[in-house]
């Protein structure tokens, strides 16, 4: 059964009065466990086509189904539960709270829906990925590698149905970006979730169940 279904998704950009068309007519479905690598040359539209599958923007036109629910005309409240309870993220970037510690990063999710455990469970994924040591430095005191482990945790905590993961070891040297997709992969198993991760390294994509590939807005593979 489909965790993850778009159904003829296209995207437009209006610039400077042009229409600028990103995704033409794309559709796909994700298998529950899978793991999908989104690949394409920069530009092509990977990354738009991530944060539309995962609620995070609207389509121009076209729909999206998690779990078989239909996101597209959901409004930001309706979808930030969704997303908190049955979506984890991992960006390039990793967006941590800078003011927040390490521990406090990871369990801010669970915080949010009121786990019990949530500092069990942090401290848990701490010690999964080698960094109890590290709990409480804050991220300006982390390294890349840290960061990006560090945010591998916090997309885990709430124990996702699927996880979204935008050119996860981007930022990374090819040492750490082994290691942090090591991890994912490991999280992503330990958790049962479906993986859908946007990258142009052709060795994550060899790890890949299914390679989906991007060319000037359009899917095939």
């Amino acid at each position: 059964m489909a965790i993850l279904e778009a159904k003829n998704l296209n995207k437009t950009y209006t610039v400077d009065h042009r229409s600028i068309r990103v995704l033409n007519d794309i559709s796909l479905q994700v298998a529950t466990g899978e793991f999908v690598v989104i690949a394409g040359s920069s530009g092509s539209g990977k990354t738009t086509l991530l944060t539309l599958l995962s609620g995070l923007d609207h389509p121009s036109s076209g729909r999206v189904f998690i779990d078989q629910r239909d996101i597209t005309g959901a409004s930001e409240d309706e979808l930030a539960p969704v997303r908190n309870r049955m979506i984890g993220f991992v960006f390039q970037s990793f967006y941590l709270v800078p003011s927040m510690t390490a521990r406090e990063n990871i369990m801010f999710p669970a915080e949010l829906l009121g786990l019990p455990d949530a500092e069990e469970r942090a401290r848990h994924l701490l010690r999964r990925v080698g960094l109890l040591d590290r709990a409480d430095n804050l991220p300006s005191q982390l390294s890349g590698g840290e960061k990006q482990r560090i945010s591998l945790c916090r997309a885990v905590i709430n124990d996702p149905k699927l996880l979204f993961a935008d050119e996860p070891t981007g930022n990374l040297d090819s040492q750490n970006g082994r290691l942090v997709l090591a991890q994912l992969l490991e999280l992503k198993a330990e958790k049962g979730a479906t993986l859908i991760l946007v990258t142009h390294n052709p060795e994550i994509a060899a790890a890949a169940d299914r390679v989906l590939t991007l060319k000037d807005g359009h899917l095939t593979g």
